[in-house]
């Protein structure tokens, strides 16, 4: 079951729901009781996208379609990727990128939308041995919309991965990525920031098979809900038998503004091997009251201090991000967010 079978065949019934395990949190089939009707071909404009200025490779899905990148082995290349939403329809997109060996890729990806629209992108994505992907995701749906991206990662060895996802939540949202780690000597890096208010919901889900040796996972999730948003963490890294010397680490902390706000996180280490490094933490609480007293003794509103000190909470996550031009965009938007 999965929203894009939905949207193809029209039925309800094959939405994932509440008694799926994965999706027990962001239950699809308890909320959309009928699908609507499929979005029209769209021929009008959608404005610039945040991150055309650091790319003259620009490719826009207007409501669903195909699309295919690829970067030759020793090449290096930028990519904006923009999936967009207009109107109250409901689409699919597939897109593939295929990284040639000792490659470089740096992909700008946004998911936007100005209604209550249902669609789900989804993405597979292969890396040849050397190759490098550094994927950086932004979102700014409307309020009423659903959104699922899935994401299919396949490394090889000696090849990276990095992801920085940046969510503001919709009416559903789900953004999931899917990592087939070989190990040797490969690395990934699955970061996200989600900010939630109103009545949003954002799931950021992650899983991470390693394969075989020699193999390394870094993960960092921050997020901050207020008002009556939801915010929803799962990350799963598996370590299979015989993937010795796999080094994988994975962090989840989360801040509640409100008392109707909410967080359900669930990390989870899979090992079924012997000789690895592994670990996990989580953490759910409130900003520091003794920290927001000393900046309103020193004259700063209380709206300014708390905005201050969650930049800075979730501001660890941000530095990660390789590229200067597009962390100071991703900087200035979670900005807005937070003082909003």
């Amino acid at each position: 079951m999965s929203l894009a079978t939905a949207i193809r065949d029209r039925d309800v019934a094959e939405l994932p729901g509440k008694r799926d395990e994965d999706w027990r949190w962001t239950d699809l089939r308890g909320l959309i009781r009928a699908l609507p009707e499929p979005s029209p071909a769209f021929e009008g404009e959608v404005g610039e996208g945040v991150f055309d200025a650091f790319s003259a490779d620009r490719r826009v899905l207007v409501n669903g379609g195909d699309a295919t990148i690829e970067v030759a082995g020793g090449d290096a290349a930028t990519v904006a990727l923009r999936l967009v939403s207009r109107g109250a329809g409901a689409h699919t997109s597939r897109v593939t990128l295929r990284i040639g060996e000792g490659a470089r890729l740096r992909l700008f990806e946004t998911y936007e939308s100005d209604a209550g629209s249902v669609a789900q992108a989804s993405l597979t994505i292969s890396l040849a041995p050397g190759a490098a992907l550094e994927r950086i995701v932004l979102t700014s749906e409307d309020a009423e919309a659903v959104s699922v991206s899935q994401a299919e990662v396949l490394l090889a060895p000696k090849s990276r991965f990095s992801q920085t996802v940046m969510a503001s939540g919709a009416r559903r949202q789900r953004l999931e990525t899917h990592v087939l780690h070989p190990g040797g000597q490969g690395a990934a890096r699955l970061d996200g920031v989600y900010l939630v208010a109103g009545k949003r919901h954002s799931d950021q889900t992650t899983v991470v098979t390693h394969a075989s040796v020699d193999g390394v996972t870094e993960q960092l999730v921050k997020g901050v809900v207020r008002d009556q948003a939801r915010g929803v963490f799962q990350g799963r890294i598996v370590v299979e038998e015989g993937a010795d010397r796999t080094d994988a680490r994975m962090g989840h902390h989360a801040l509640i503004l409100s008392d109707r706000a909410e967080v359900d996180a669930k990390p989870e280490l899979e090992i079924y091997a012997d000789d690895v490094a592994c670990a996990h933490g989580n953490t759910v609480g409130a900003l520091d009251e003794d920290a927001l007293f000393y900046g309103r003794q020193r004259g700063m509103p209380e709206p300014e201090a708390r905005a201050l000190l969650t930049e800075a909470f979730i501001g660890e996550v941000i530095d990660r991000i390789e590229h200067d031009g597009a962390r100071e965009v991703v900087r200035a938007w979670a900005a807005e967010r937070l003082r909003a």
